[in-house]
């Protein structure tokens, strides 16, 4: 990354976290006071040490009156620096952590108005890294900035003040040898943001690997792929370990470097600062001062250089999470939707174009008219556009050019929520949450009553598993329905459409999943589900649509032909072919 590209992402970054924290500025004010006061008491010691000890003359010679009182002030100085430290302490974490909710907030908000071909494209545990992980680098470095910045600029200066006052030449000395320190610093900072986002990145492509992993373990040990993945997660670890190793040694070297330099001006102090008390320009105490505020003065450049090259850890991350919430969203509802009540489910689709990249094109001048209660069955290939047309139909991606519309209504003019409530969706590839079995079912209507659920799933012949179970209705399930068989995980997701049962219904390979048995009970309670409402049928087992009022084969995006099945026979076309190649017997 070119340096005038790090430089412009990092004032960009800068510049929106600035605005997170606006929100708060009267904490961030109330931490600056703190500051201002915790800073200013910290330089007073030094004054009461050097006082301290002038008061003591020689043996026998002590005003241990003026010590007694210089102890009093000592230790109520002590106290209230550790009060004011404590509530600033207490104002900055508020701060940053209300700021890093704001943003994990906003993040996750966002990924729910993402449109689907993000999340398909883009790896799971990489934006989940961006959203957990990246957000916590973001809050260790914002953190250790509102902690030790402030004070630490606030330091250099009091010190640089009050060392005037004392003498002068030294303090020239002083301020001479600093820049060295502060000229470390920025080339180390200036090199490690790079590292740190190549360290984000890789850390991102690891946690993708394990959720990939972990979610699909069954698979990964169903085809003995356990040495291949580990090879992978070597590989991904390994680059870690170098962007980490990398990062973190560059930063490290920032705080020996400086204190190598603040070594020199410390000892500078205190040679020149000896010379100057032989020849009667300071007292004792004068130069345990000089000495003390030499330290103080040094000290906040660790600090910062410490500082710095955290927060180009944290701007790192940052610039990840920022770079998730620019995403750009599906496209709003229009100003003018309306939403579809009393639906009949007539379903139009005029001259649709589509692909997912511009240069594949799937589906072409596609053309449909759906009545009201009609079953539409769509076969074909795989990878014809089957599951492509269903995805248009519910808006999970809009269409290239062309015209979509329910009820005489473009879906465009409807609010998405609303289009998608009036359909009612059962997948091949299930997905249940975490929760009881009563929650899942009640998933899409939250406040169906017990014999509604119950009877949604007797329907779903799900209820004799549901009894069986060790709390029933009230069992809780893991994440998607993990200590349940496939089967059992399908009949629950159809018991869910049949709760809430829209206008009009798609069925992917609804049945997929389930015995042969069950399956034709299911089909019953599908048929009685589909009388007078709209109904899309994805299915390749061509058994199962033999009642469909129109069949669609598709190929390449286009309809090659539709009518009833007894029709399609009788063309002895691809339907055909198709038909007898799944009953030949060899």
């Amino acid at each position: 990354m070119a340096a005038k590209q790090k430089n412009t992402i990092n004032k960009r970054t800068l510049k929106r976290v600035l605005t997170y924290i606006r929100p708060y500025w009267l904490h961030l004010v109330c931490s600056l006071l703190l500051t201002f006061v915790n800073v200013g008491l910290t330089l007073y010691v030094p004054i009461l040490i050097g006082d301290s000890i002038d008061y003591i003359i020689g043996e026998g010679n002590v005003d241990f009156t003026a010590l007694t009182q210089i102890l009093f002030r000592f230790a109520i100085v002590v106290l209230c620096t550790a009060l004011a430290q404590w509530f600033m302490n207490l104002f900055n974490n508020r701060i940053t952590y209300c700021v890093v909710r704001d943003i994990r907030t906003e993040a996750f908000t966002h990924l729910q108005k993402l449109p689907v071909g993000y999340i398909d494209a883009h790896p799971y545990g990489d934006t989940i890294s961006r959203i957990i992980t990246d957000i916590d680098q973001f809050s260790d470095g914002l953190l250790m900035g509102f902690n030790q910045l402030f004070a630490g600029i606030l330091t250099i200066l009091g010190t640089l003040i009050f060392m005037l006052t004392i003498n002068v030449k030294i303090t020239i000395i002083v301020v001479v040898l600093t820049p060295l320190s502060l000229f470390i610093a920025a080339f180390i900072a200036k090199n490690t943001f790079n590292m740190f986002h190549r360290q984000s990145e890789a850390r991102g492509s690891l946690t993708a690997l394990i959720d990939e992993m972990v979610g699909n373990q069954k698979i990964v040990q169903a085809f003995a792929y356990e040495d291949e993945a580990e090879e992978r997660f070597a590989e991904l670890n390994h680059k870690l370990e170098t962007c980490s190793l990398k990062a973190i040694f560059f930063s490290s070297l920032v705080n020996p470097c400086t204190r190598f330099v603040n070594s020199l001006v410390y000892a500078g102090v205190g040679i020149f600062g000896a010379i100057s008390a032989l020849q009667g320009h300071l007292s004792i105490g004068q130069l345990t001062k000089f000495l003390n505020y030499a330290n103080q003065y040094t000290k906040p450049f660790n600090e910062i250089s410490g500082v710095v090259t955290e927060f180009q850890n944290a701007l790192a991350s940052a610039s990840r999470v920022f770079e998730l919430i620019d995403e750009e969203t599906f496209l709003p509802d229009a100003p003018n939707a309306v939403s579809l009540t009393d639906t009949k489910g007539q379903v139009e689709l005029k001259q649709v174009y589509f692909s997912y990249t511009k240069e594949k094109p799937l589906i072409e001048n596609f053309n449909l008219t759906v009545k009201p209660g009609q079953r539409i069955a769509i076969v074909g290939p795989t990878g014809c556009g089957k599951s492509t047309l269903i995805n248009l139909l519910m808006r999970f991606y809009d269409i290239n050019s062309g015209e979509i519309k329910v009820d005489q209504v473009s879906i465009y003019d409807v609010k998405r929520n609303n289009l998608r409530q009036n359909y009612g969706m059962v997948l091949q590839e299930t997905w249940l949450k975490a929760g009881t079995i009563r929650e899942n079912i009640c998933y899409g209507k939250p406040d169906a009553t017990d014999e509604e659920v119950i009877q949604a799933a007797k329907t779903a012949h799900a209820h004799s598993f549901i009894k069986r179970m060790p709390q029933k209705y009230d069992t809780v399930i893991s994440e998607d329905g993990g200590n349940l068989s496939q089967g059992q995980k399908q009949l629950l997701c159809i018991a869910r459409v049949l709760l809430s049962l829209p206008p009009m219904l798609i069925l992917d390979e609804a049945t997929s999943s389930i015995d042969t048995r069950t399956e034709i009970k299911i089909q019953k309670a599908f048929a009685h589900m589909m009388e007078g409402r709209t109904s899309f049928i994805v299915a390749h087992r061509l058994s199962t649509i033999k009642e469909a009022d129109c069949i669609l084969v598709m190929q390449d995006g286009h309809i090659i032909e539709q009518g009833t099945h007894e029709e399609l026979l009788e063309k002895a076309g691809f339907y055909a072919q198709l038909y007898n190649s799944q009953f030949q017997v060899y």
